[in-house]
């Protein structure tokens, strides 16, 4: 455990930034520096109760030092217009009763008794000011207008002009809220809106709104960098290659966009699909729809302000999903933001209490919910392409569904974190994959067996392709011509070993997963 404390405090203690932030082509950068900054975050729900959740459970400095030593240096933390224009004078505690919250109260007195008689609004500022002090920034993120669960089509909340989404209202909370962090620099981002969506949304109206918006935000607060979601749940951009947003607000706007495995409808075809062909065709639809956005001729920064997938374990569709797109993450090494932090709910969906299966804390808010899981978040946590930097590229072997990562230790291939990986090479197809910085290269030794290292690089069990039909497969063939693929089950050893690769047809359900394994591209010490 002192270990693990000690290595996240030294690299919080090389990745903490100044800000205020901004950015540079595709980047998200130090203002004061031009250093790249990289956002790890997590969501911090509380837009239902206008209350952060969790603090009924657990004192307010606990959360705050928790999230900071579980190696995210931000939280998105959610809030409702209605909270700035129609609530801003109510206490949480009056809130609280007038929900019939009384336990939810009771626990808050009990925990952190200093909030009760605040209004949300400064209940809010609190929050932040602790998170801040542990280091960690603050994007607020404007999720509803009328506090609710969010979201569906017809709940009123999703598009300008809707029952709840006055436009005017929405402009004066943008404004309201951008003033009142204007000094507080550790808030360095803000969003226009969460998950646009419902049968009134339409690209006239999204220009229009998007840059009032921005401009909005931009002249009370210069400061913040504007997140800019899309249509459909953030889930599409794709109007944005017939006419490029332009908003006048200079180096400040970012691209946010959401992804999980029942985006559009996918979770059934992750059960009834192969896991090879469903990652493929899911990972070519974002490219498509968001992709784009950080690549070309212009490229801008884009945030995933929100993946994830139940943390119990035993969701299948989930568990496919999320192996796949961490992979995507660390492939392009994106800026992102879990959802969610949050074990429980005061309210939700008229339950008290609630427990959140997607959320890191379990629902007292004590130990992590599945340890494994934040394993799996390890390299994405890292920087792993500083656009400044002078090291020459070197490769990450990654195994995107235990989180680890090759490492050579006694002359052994394992798969250990990710913080010390070693560092390898690679030039293509029925190439052999090399140590950097040595002669010795992987090669295979035959069914079931660890793979070794040797200077034989130029036999054919030396010599690595991709398995066919599959992006994540790394094959070599043995002398009787099998395809043997690297392999790693961390419940059988630490040693990675090859294979006969799984390769599964379209309609084929078996789970290669234990053999997916990426090169992932870095440049950082």
């Amino acid at each position: 455990m002192q270990t693990l404390v000690a290595t996240v405090l030294i690299f919080f203690a090389v990745s903490s930034h100044a800000v205020p932030l901004s950015t540079r082509s595709r980047w998200i950068i130090d203002e004061s520096t031009g250093d790249r900054v990289k956002l790890v975050c997590a969501n911090w729900e509380g837009h239902v109760s206008m209350l952060p959740e969790g603090l009924s459970k657990s004192p307010l400095d606990d959360i705050s030092r928790h999230i900071s030593l579980l190696g995210f240096n931000c939280i998105r933390l959610t809030w409702a217009v209605y909270m700035y224009t129609r609530h801003a004078h109510v206490t949480v505690a009056q809130h609280l009763q007038d929900l019939n919250l009384t336990d939810a109260l009771a626990g808050i007195q009990r925990h952190n008794p200093h909030l009760a008689s605040l209004t949300l609004v400064d209940a809010q500022k609190a929050v932040i000011e602790s998170v801040a002090s542990h280091g960690v920034m603050v994007i607020l993120d404007c999720q509803v207008s009328k506090p609710m669960w969010c979201c569906n089509d017809n709940d009123g909340n999703g598009f300008w002009g809707d029952a709840y989404f006055d436009p005017h209202e929405w402009l004066r909370a943008l404004s309201t809220v951008a003033k009142r962090y204007k000094d507080m620099h550790m808030v360095m981002a803000m969003s226009l809106r969460n998950e646009l969506r419902g049968p009134r949304q339409n690209e006239t109206l999204w220009y229009h709104w998007v840059e009032e918006g921005a401009k909005t935000i931009h002249r009370a607060n210069p400061n913040v960098l504007v997140l800019v979601s899309g249509l459909n749940y953030d889930l599409d951009f794709r109007f944005l290659k017939t006419k490029p947003l332009k908003l006048g607000i200079g180096k400040k706007m970012v691209y946010e966009a959401h992804q999980y495995a029942f985006s559009d409808g996918q979770d059934v075809l992750w059960l009834t699909k192969s896991v090879n062909w469903m990652c493929k065709n899911m990972i070519q639809d974002v490219e498509d729809r968001v992709g784009f956005l950080f690549r070309g001729r212009h490229p801008a920064p884009l945030f995933i302000t929100e993946f994830g997938g139940e943390q119990i374990g035993d969701n299948t569709a989930d568990n496919y999903f999320l192996t796949c797109y961490i992979s995507w993450l660390a492939e392009n090494d994106l800026d992102w933001a879990l959802w969610a932090l949050q074990g429980s709910y005061y309210l939700r969906d008229g339950k008290h209490d609630p427990e959140e299966t997607y959320g890191l804390f379990n629902s007292s808010w004590g130990p992590l919910r599945n340890p494994q899981f934040h394993t799996k978040l390890q390299l994405i946590q890292r920087t792993l392409i500083d656009p400044r930097s002078k090291v020459k590229n070197y490769l990450i072997l990654y195994h995107p569904q235990s989180g680890y990562c090759a490492k050579v230790a006694e002359n052994e291939v394992r798969a250990t974190d990710c913080w010390d990986a070693s560092q390898w090479s690679y030039e293509g197809e029925g190439t052999p994959i090399r140590l950097k910085g040595t002669d010795l290269c992987l090669t295979a030794t035959g069914d079931g067996l660890p793979v070794a290292l040797t200077r034989e690089c130029l036999t054919g069990q030396s010599a690595w392709e991709l398995a066919q039909n599959s992006q994540f497969q790394l094959a070599s063939r043995d002398d009787y011509g099998n395809d043997l693929c690297l392999e790693f089950n961390p419940y059988y050893s630490k040693r990675i070993q090859t294979s006969k690769c799984i390769v599964p047809e379209e309609d084929d359900l078996q789970n290669p997963q234990g053999q997916w394994f990426k090169l992932i591209q870095s440049n950082k010490h």
